[in-house]
């Protein structure tokens, strides 16, 4: 049985900022067509800074903690610092991940990537450094 650290049960069994945000500022929708996780992030935005951050993720327990847990650090942050949050940002607030469910990290920054990069085009906006985003995680990361 694989292990888990106390912190991702803890997503898991209670996640945080599950749901939706009606006319969100950015919304950023990823999958991983090999394992099958899908995950949604919804932003809003204002001035500058992230004021709300919910999600939707079908997946194993993994991505969900994930998930809450990229929300969680997001909140609160500019653009900018919300940008440099990393798959591995996300694993070092959860106390790690084992091997195999290290994509569930790297679909949650990709998620909230694809929700600011959603943003940045109903804005007309450049986002410094801001990739624009894929449908398929796989092709990605070599997980």
């Amino acid at each position: 049985m694989m292990e888990y650290s106390d912190k991702v049960m803890e997503h898991f069994m209670n996640p945080k900022n599950v749901g939706e945000i009606e006319n969100a500022s950015g919304i950023g929708t990823v999958g991983n067509a090999k394992c099958g996780d899908i995950m949604k992030v919804y932003i809003t935005v204002e001035n500058g800074i992230i004021k709300d951050a919910k999600f939707k993720t079908f997946g194993c327990g993994a991505a969900i903690a994930t998930s809450s847990m990229a929300t969680e650090l997001i909140k609160g942050k500019t653009i900018q610092q919300a940008l440099e949050i990393t798959n591995k940002t996300v694993m070092e607030a959860l106390d790690g991940l084992p091997p195999v469910k290290v994509h569930c990290s790297c679909l949650a920054e990709e998620a909230l990537h694809a929700a600011l990069w959603d943003y940045a085009q109903k804005n007309n906006i450049v986002i410094e450094g801001l990739k624009k985003p894929v449908d398929d995680i796989e092709h990605l990361h070599n997980v």
